[in-house]
């Protein structure tokens, strides 16, 4: 693959970064600046940053310009991440399962009034959604999910639990896997994709307090939740074939090198101010453990850039989404475990403890990272794929 960029991607990335410059949040980036702390005041940050995004035209930038984005290529959509990053964004909650799955699983299979209906409310940030996937004994095996969608005239009523779908309690809309024939001959088979209402009558949910003492995380529960059947996406009884299209944007998109730089140059920061007696910085194996990071988050880039190369070309993600979801995750708890060894007992002091680096920053990502290797796909399943795609090894 061609490692440097060419002049038109140059000069998109001089347009985002002209772009941010100008449209960042009063004050952002200063003293004065008061972040959003409450779960309120997170969502709605994150609603009006996604505005703000889409009246300049930077939402959903790799969706086609037909249904409102910009057509941008995946290596854009990289380069639009990494200066978002470097400029310390805001985040945005609807990013990941609105505009990077829901949108272009719409657009792929979606029918004209479910795109006519979604699509411009999912580019403005009107609706959050969220990733009814996952179930207590269905996490990485998807096709083994058990709840049930019965089909009654126009409607699929569904019956069952979901478990880690995260923002629940803030979504408008969820896109739901259940299965309606459980007597299909394969466990692909008989499962259908849903759009649900998450305001439907019959939904409960239940908010899962993580280690960091948040709740992102949910258990939703159905019980006889009537979706219509023009909620259904693709063809009852063939969700697989939609949840593969699902899946396939979840892994290839994905650009966590620009997260893991900025938090490297956060690290780095923290290594020149704290230690024990001097700065951690000036202690050669704190450097050395510092340049490593430095090259793997290098290597974390370059294996994003090999990874969305193989799907232009081919149209499909290869087994680099896998190499590059195992390194990410695990290089960015080792990024954590430095900052632990730097801060020493400090690392324990939360946010609101005068004791506690960057008011208990460091102490929160810690914990949140230890999920890594296991959302998105757990380490060991990473591994499974890598050891059986890769290098073509027989099923254990």
């Amino acid at each position: 693959m061609e490692f440097r960029l060419s002049a038109a991607e140059e000069a998109f990335r001089a347009d985002v970064r002209s772009w941010l410059g100008s449209n960042l949040p009063p004050g952002w980036g200063t003293p004065a600046y008061r972040a959003p702390r409450t779960a309120a005041e997170q969502i709605a940050a994150s609603k009006a940053w996604q505005a703000t995004l889409h009246r300049g035209g930077w939402a959903g930038i790799t969706w086609p310009t037909a249904y409102g984005g910009r057509g941008a290529t995946l290596v854009e959509q990289l380069i639009f991440n990494e200066e978002c990053a470097a400029a310390d964004a805001p985040d945005s909650i609807n990013l990941a399962v609105a505009l990077g799955l829901v949108g272009p699983t719409l657009i792929a299979c979606g029918t004209a009034e479910q795109k006519t209906r979604f699509l411009p409310r999912i580019l403005a940030g009107d609706d959050i959604w969220c990733q009814g996937f996952s179930e207590p004994n269905a996490g990485s095996d998807l096709a083994g999910v058990k709840t049930r969608g019965e089909v009654r005239g126009d409607d699929i009523v569904v019956t069952g639990q979901k478990i880690w779908t995260s923002f629940a309690q803030y979504a408008d809309w969820c896109i739901l896997v259940v299965r309606t024939n459980p007597n299909a001959a394969r466990k692909h088979d008989g499962l259908t994709f849903l759009l649900v209402d998450m305001h439907s009558p019959g939904i409960t949910i239940r908010p899962l307090v993580e280690i960091t003492g948040e709740a992102w995380f949910n258990e939703v529960f159905f019980d006889e939740v009537h979706v219509p059947r023009a909620n259904v996406v693709g063809t009852v009884d063939r969700g697989w074939d939609v949840v593969l299209t699902t899946l396939a944007h979840e892994r290839g998109g994905a650009a966590p090198h620009a997260r893991l730089r900025r938090e490297l140059r956060a690290l780095l920061r923290l290594a020149v101010r704290r230690g024990n007696e001097a700065p951690a910085a000036r202690d050669p194996q704190v450097r050395q453990q510092l340049a490593q990071l430095a090259i793997d988050v290098q290597l974390a880039k370059l294996t994003a850039y090999r990874n969305v190369t193989v799907i232009q070309r081919t149209g499909r993600p290869g087994p680099e989404g896998s190499i590059l979801k195992l390194f990410w995750s695990e290089l960015e708890q080792r990024l954590m475990d430095t900052a632990g060894e730097i801060l020493g007992p400090y690392l324990a002091a939360v946010r609101g403890d005068p004791r506690a680096a960057e008011d208990g920053f460091w102490a929160r990502e810690l914990l949140w990272t230890r999920s890594a290797t296991i959302y998105a796909g757990t380490s060991e399943v990473q591994r499974n794929i890598i050891a059986q795609r890769v290098l073509g090894l027989p099923r254990g």
